[in-house]
């Protein structure tokens, strides 16, 4: 019946409404939370018939602000993604806090946030605030707290030749690890004007090179996360932790 309404469809230039019973492109599709967690664990507890019967695949799990976790973590494993409890707990919150700036969050957008939190290096440093103000007739600033090792949160600001590396002059004024920013990339995840955009640096400390990685809708966000998670993998090293090691990569000139 599926395929007949799309034939129909497209042969009498009538649009078959979203809400349609049925064959509509929401009959079959579940976004809230508890409505997710049901057909999960039972297709029947919200569906009175099964997608396939009417020529569909299978039903639409639409992952939104009102997912819950059940319906992340199917997902999760569907991409090949297995996340420890607290990985995913990260994991979810990011996910929340994606799908509050994005109707719909898309494979790739999950896919970054799981790549994101499975790179991650302990957290030494925590970045706790992050604010950038900036304009073709101001000088960009960033202001930044951070909490460290100790547990104290200490804050600063920073004038640079752009946001990116304003923040960048500011963590460096907190952390004060010397570094040299040797690579700065950045590419977009998804299409459209609300998309994820990935951060990747590499920094050198003497002959040693370590590498962060963040993902945000926000890139300056995205820039100063990235920067903490290699300013953290650096800091593990000189520690002597030996649980994260640097890469010894090629340098890669950058700016920003």
């Amino acid at each position: 019946i599926y395929k007949t309404s799309r034939l129909v469809s497209n042969l009498t230039g009538m649009f078959v409404q979203p809400n349609k019973a049925i064959v509509g492109a929401n009959a079959f599709a579940h976004e809230s939370g508890i409505h997710q967690d049901g057909v999960l664990k039972h297709k029947l507890t919200y569906e009175i018939m099964d997608a396939q019967s009417i020529g569909l695949n299978d039903n639409q799990i639409v992952l939104g602000k009102h997912s819950g976790r059940n319906a992340f973590r199917t997902r999760l494993k569907e991409l090949g993604y297995e996340l420890g409890e607290q990985e995913l707990n990260r994991a979810f919150l990011r996910f929340k806090d994606v799908a509050d700036k994005k109707k719909e969050v898309t494979d790739w957008d999950i896919e970054s946030i799981a790549n994101d939190e499975a790179q991650q290096a302990p957290e030494h440093f925590h970045l706790e605030l992050v604010q950038v103000s900036c304009g073709d007739k101001s000088r960009p600033t960033a202001t930044v707290t951070i909490r460290t090792p100790s547990g104290e949160e200490l804050m600063d600001a920073a004038i640079g030749t752009g946001p990116v590396d304003a923040i960048y002059k500011a963590i460096n004024r907190v952390v004060d690890i010397p570094n040299e920013l040797i690579e700065y990339t950045v590419q977009s995840v998804t299409a459209g004007i609300d998309a994820m955009g990935e951060v990747t640096i590499r920094v050198r400390h003497e002959d040693k090179v370590f590498s962060g990685h963040a993902a945000n809708t926000d890139i300056v966000v995205a820039s100063a996360h990235a920067y903490m998670n290699a300013l953290n993998r650096l800091y593990a090293a000189m520690q002597g932790s030996g649980s994260i090691h640097p890469q010894r990569d090629t340098p890669v000139a950058a700016s920003i």
